[in-house]
């Protein structure tokens, strides 16, 4: 199964979602923020998916995935928002980033359909499948 990051500040969102996506055989790693997201990354390496919110202290999500996007080896990893934020100005950015846009309160269903969509895609995209 996939290396997935797990961003969130909410400690109980993150336990969830780690929770739910360990039941489902991926392995998970998770931060608190942004720039400690970014700091997982540089010492394990680039992860399989990233699964974040949108709306964090310091570095927002959408502004980790941005940074996220500027690394040729990262360009790709597939990203699935979780938000309580439902602007649409929030959804169209995180849409340009090429990311899927779930909404809060979190459905485990459909992060699970999410998950497995973005992973499906990516291993058709590069070859993999």
């Amino acid at each position: 199964m996939a290396k997935i990051l797990v961003v969130d500040d909410d400690t109980d969102i993150r336990t969830l979602v780690e929770t739910r996506l360990r039941r489902l055989g991926h392995r998970v790693v998770s931060a608190g923020s942004g720039e400690e997201a970014l700091a997982l990354i540089t010492e394990k390496g680039a992860p399989e998916l990233v699964v974040l919110d949108v709306l964090m202290p310091g570095m927002s999500g959408l502004e980790l995935l941005s940074t996220i996007r500027q690394d040729p080896d990262l360009r790709r990893v597939p990203a699935v928002f979780l938000s309580g934020r439902v602007l649409e100005s929030d959804i169209e950015a995180g849409r340009a980033l090429d990311a899927t846009y779930l909404t809060k309160p979190l459905v485990l269903s459909a992060l699970a359909s999410a998950v497995d969509r973005a992973l499906d895609a990516e291993a058709v995209s590069t070859g993999t499948w």
